[in-house]
């Protein structure tokens, strides 16, 4: 590499569904220290960059573009000798009709470093998710990739015989594609299908043969991204088609959590084939005054137990317990954790749980310790600024000495009302505390028309004395069990 000279990738993006991004394409966006992205790459990865890396929006669309081709290659090549990692966020793959041919031209010529990184192209993404091979043992051997931007440019003689055709950005001029095909001797019957928005939760198919899939699609309505393929493989739609069929399909659901805890409880709606927005209406602080913590953890070998109420709780007081003389070794508590979630992050540090309630709730965890010996004993709880009193005010009413001391705060996020228009076109809102529900109506958010689940009684409680209608309610009360009770919930009725 040239010495003080940046490098430019040229990264494919895949052809929606973020997941679909390749291995290192995430690599180099997580060190990127500018992205210039393309209107189809899905943005929710540009969150994979550096707070810090520019993030300039580079696409086209019919007839409208941010910037031209050359500005685009000017930004690149500017960047790059100023030194930066410069990402260049192309949909699909950047040598399948993405222009990465020219820009790695324009790089060369300027001497700029740069690779390519590939990625899964629109008609193989759409053919993995509507169930469609682009090839077939008992159907083609042949598939034919053909842009129908300049559907008059194209030689429809030649290329209308292969036995898989797949036409790319033709959407505007499907019927004169359609009608040049069969002037060339294409049966009106063969199999045709148009995908708009492949491999996304919002994938729209239409199937239909070669004499009828322009009028479904004027029908339908289809604009662009779309993908036309046609040829005998599309009859394999109606059996195999496997992604619109999955249970949350077609839904949007909203998850308010913290923006660092969302990917637990979205990763298990997207696999369901939910269209989830993340709308974090809190964020995770350290404690304002982290004196009482660290005065706890000074005197840690003091403690008979140790109730953690949240993974939240779990996390923040590592994270003190690092930061001060002690460590885990001055641990002789027993402990308590109330519920699957905060006793996996206990276990992960190689810590028994002693006792866990059968429900998740603080009244469960009461119940819990009715057994045993409390009087004289002393009990740290490390929780969020503002809690229940539930479980201070029962133990010390038993005896106990209860230390109850801020571990962490909920705050609201300084941009929470940035996404808070997408709540108009959502099918559920999740709520996994009362902290999100409070936060949420503070925002004067209206859920609109969109249905309420909650992750367990006391959210619930929350949510109706702050005028909501609860629809669902998590049994267990875990993020497991939130996601079935949108599922035995069923579709809106």
């Amino acid at each position: 590499m040239a010495e003080g000279l940046g490098r430019v990738s040229l990264v494919g993006a895949g052809p929606g569904d973020p997941d679909l991004i390749t291995y290192k394409g995430r690599k180099l966006l997580a060190s990127a220290d500018a992205i210039l992205y393309d209107h189809l790459a899905p943005e929710s990865l540009l969150d994979l960059a550096p707070p810090h890396a520019e993030r300039i929006y580079v696409g086209k669309k019919k007839s409208v573009h941010a910037f031209s081709q050359e500005e685009i290659c000017a930004m690149m090549i500017d960047r790059a000798r100023r030194g930066l990692s410069v990402v260049r966020l192309k949909g699909g793959d950047p040598f399948i009709f993405g222009r990465g041919g020219e820009e790695i031209e324009a790089l060369a010529e300027a001497g700029i470093p740069y690779e390519v990184v590939p990625g899964v192209t629109s008609p193989l993404g759409i053919a993995a998710y509507t169930g469609v091979p682009l090839t077939h043992r008992d159907h083609t051997k042949l598939v034919t990739f053909v842009t129908g931007h300049d559907a008059d440019g194209i030689d429809w003689s030649r290329v209308g015989q292969t036995e898989t055709l797949v036409i790319f950005m033709g959407i505007h001029f499907i019927r004169e594609i359609t009608s040049e095909l069969m002037k060339y001797g294409r049966s009106p019957d063969t199999p045709a299908m148009c995908v708009r928005w492949g491999t996304r939760p919002d994938q729209h198919t239409i199937t239909g043969t070669l004499a009828t899939i322009a009028d479904q699609v004027q029908s339908d309505d289809i604009k662009p991204p779309a993908t036309i393929i046609i040829g005998e493989v599309v009859q394999l739609q109606a059996k195999l088609n496997w992604f619109e069929r999955l249970p949350l399909f077609g839904q949007r659901i909203v998850v308010t959590r913290a923006r660092d805890q969302a990917p637990e409880l979205t990763d298990k709606f997207r696999a369901l084939g939910a269209d989830v927005i993340e709308i974090p209406v809190i964020e995770i602080q350290p404690p304002a005054d982290p004196g009482p913590l660290d005065r706890a953890l000074a005197h840690l070998s003091d403690y008979d137990w140790i109730i953690f109420t949240s993974v939240n709780g779990v996390r923040h007081f590592l994270q003190r317990l690092d930061a001060s003389p002690s460590d885990l070794r001055g641990l002789r508590a027993r402990i308590c954790a109330i519920g699957p979630a905060t006793r996996r992050a206990i276990e992960a540090l190689h810590l028994k749980v002693d006792l866990m309630p059968k429900e998740y709730v603080a009244e469960s965890l009461v119940a819990a310790l009715k057994p045993h010996h409390l009087a004289g004993k002393r009990i740290l709880i490390p929780r969020a600024a503002v809690a229940r009193d539930v479980i201070p005010v029962e133990l010390t009413a038993r005896g106990a000495s209860v230390d109850v001391v801020e571990a962490y705060r909920n705050v609201v996020p300084a941009n929470a009302t940035a996404r808070l228009a997408q709540l108009s076109t959502a099918d559920w809102i999740t709520f996994t505390s009362s902290s999100t529900v409070s936060n949420f109506v503070d925002l004067a958010a209206p859920p609109g028309t969109a249905r309420i689940a909650s992750i367990g009684p006391v959210t619930s409680e929350t949510a109706r004395s702050r005028g909501l209608h609860v629809d669902a309610e998590a049994q267990p009360y875990t993020i497991d069990g939130l996601v079935q009770a949108i599922l035995n919930a069923g579709p809106a009725r």
